[in-house]
């Protein structure tokens, strides 16, 4: 019988290193548009809309429209990210996160192809949530070392 709690809305909070570890782990493979990325100075908010790979079902790819946030964010920087292209989709690998004076320090967004964001961050607080229902995938994204 299928798990009725896999067609539900993930819902996801950060509040340190180790949720943030989890909130990777669900962004994976995560795209979005580079226009569909925004710094909101004024608030310490970094905010982004895109779609999730669903892996809460087994042996299916599903995708899925999420939208999360960063607070408590002081400064981005960008590399290899061109806000002049806002149609450029970017594929994220993975979320990191390097402590300076605790509780502050550097989440890093990586893409594939070296792209990055870097968010000077006061601390730990994030939010990433599905905002609707799950379509089929047109690929599987494949990483190196998976079977």
């Amino acid at each position: 019988m299928p798990d009725p709690s896999a067609d539900a809305p993930l819902r996801l909070v950060a509040l340190d290193a180790e949720d943030l570890e989890v909130l990777s782990a669900h962004l994976q493979d995560f795209v979005v548009r580079v226009g569909d990325l925004v710094f909101l100075p004024r608030d310490k908010r970094f905010a982004f809309v895109g779609n999730r790979i669903d892996r809460r079902v087994d042996g299916e790819t599903r995708r899925r429209r999420a939208a999360g946030h960063f607070d408590r964010v002081l400064k981005v920087s960008a590399r290899g990210v061109d806000r002049s292209a806002p149609e450029t989709v970017l594929n994220l690998l993975a979320i990191a996160f390097s402590p300076s004076e605790e509780p502050s320090g550097v989440v890093e967004l990586l893409f594939s192809g070296g792209s990055s964001l870097r968010l000077e961050v006061e601390c730990i607080e994030a939010q990433a949530a599905d905002l609707g229902p799950v379509w089929a995938a047109k690929a599987s994204p494949a990483h190196e070392g998976e079977a």
